[in-house]
């Protein structure tokens, strides 16, 4: 007589993880697939513009001088260059001597719906500051990597309430991260060595390879793709933030920055306020890459500045070091030097969560695995849905 064979009965982990990961998947399928094609292809961002804006980003070696023109004198000829309505956001300073300056037009309107009404102007002028030459405009609104960061960000869809229709499917995207690995966990040790490799010798069916592409590139993908949902949704949800923060430094809320009065308000503005601060920023933070300067007196949210902060990037592709200073708005003078080894933990990962995001805190290496994690979360919906398909195809014949 032949032995029975009895196949134990799942779990109720497994059971209802099967069941939460089929479900979540087919809601949510084609969100994820679009959020992992967008990150996926936005990831390498900063090598393929800094390949294609080459001749921008550059001076010519033979017009460097000692000193560069004054910010106000650069400002009218960007101006009467990229002729415009709006003024001037801000402007961004190299610290390699080589590299040009990059004026930033920005300007948000509050009633638009999506992004191409959202965004009423967005414009990059790359000047040489030595001659005051314009090197190029380049209209960024309508180039293909801030439309990747809105597909991915909120669907083309208002920021503001956009990224709920994105982070909704995301926390359910993690839920199903979760509910693979449980699925994916063998019973003992012999099952297990099956599950870390592929092997094709006696297989011919197409469906069983893509069950095997499935599980195996969905777990060696499944942790560093939590990594980056929970990164995701740390821009979303100020609940995930207020988490983050309480782990990090025992308090939900990042330390409010203190409002400095400006000491000489009474005196009337220096025309060269902007280039006192460039000249000061240059000598505390000599080894930086660059800084950030706003011209136009407002914040991102369109709120007056009191005084202004410029914001010093220690790395070139990187926003996790930051160092922050405050100038006074009418002299120039120095107000406050807050250096990125003086905020607390919660304060420094707030300045790196974008860079964990995409990859770049971690190197080229990081961006690498970004991109080949992002890659398989990108197909992850597409073998799934085969999988389901499969199933639903092999049901209907035994009926």
């Amino acid at each position: 007589m032949k032995k029975k064979h009895h196949h134990k009965k799942p779990s109720f982990t497994k059971k209802w993880s099967a069941k939460l990961h089929l479900w979540f998947g087919l809601s949510v399928g084609i969100i994820v697939f679009i959020v992992s094609l967008t990150g996926t292809m936005y990831v390498f961002k900063d090598e393929i513009q800094g390949a294609i804006r080459k001749d921008a980003m550059y001076v010519k070696p033979e017009t460097v001088t000692p000193t560069p023109l004054p910010i106000e004198i650069l400002k009218e000829k960007v101006s009467l260059e990229a002729n415009e309505k709006y003024p001037i956001s801000s402007l961004e300073i190299p610290l390699d001597r080589n590299k040009s300056y990059e004026f930033l037009y920005y300007e948000k309107d509050k009633k638009g719906w999506n992004y191409f009404q959202e965004i009423k102007v967005f414009k990059s002028v790359y000047v040489n500051q030595y001659t005051g030459e314009i090197l190029a405009i380049y209209n960024e609104k309508y180039d293909l990597f801030p439309i990747l960061k809105s597909i991915h960000w909120s669907l083309l869809l208002k920021a503001d309430w956009g990224k709920y229709v994105i982070g909704i499917p995301v926390v359910l995207f993690i839920i199903m991260l979760i509910t693979g690995i449980i699925l994916w966990w063998p019973r003992n040790k012999k099952m297990r060595k099956g599950r870390f490799s592929f092997d094709w010798k006696n297989v011919k069916t197409w469906k069983r390879k893509n069950y095997d592409l499935h599980n195996v590139l969905g777990f060696y993908a499944s942790f560093i793709a939590l990594l980056i949902s929970l990164s995701g949704i740390y821009f979303a949800y100020p609940w995930v933030k207020n988490v983050f923060n309480f782990t990090l430094s025992g308090s939900l809320e990042l330390p409010k920055e203190k409002e400095i009065k400006s000491p000489d308000s009474l005196l009337a503005k220096n025309n060269s306020v902007f280039d006192i601060a460039v000249q000061e920023t240059k000598k505390l933070y000599p080894e930086s890459s660059g800084f950030r300067v706003p011209l136009n007196g407002k914040n991102k949210k369109g709120k007056e500045l009191k005084n202004i902060p410029v914001s010093v990037y220690q790395q070139d592709g990187r926003f996790s070091e930051r160092n922050q200073l405050t100038f006074d708005k009418y002299s120039g003078k120095l107000l406050s030097n807050k250096p990125h080894q003086q905020l607390n933990n919660a304060e420094q990962y707030a300045n790196a969560n974008y860079d964990i995001h995409t990859g770049s805190y971690f190197g080229l290496f990081g961006k690498i695995i970004w991109f080949l994690t992002g890659l398989i979360c990108t197909s992850l919906p597409v073998t799934g849905f085969l999988i389901w398909w499969g199933k639903q195809k092999k049901g209907k014949k035994k009926i």
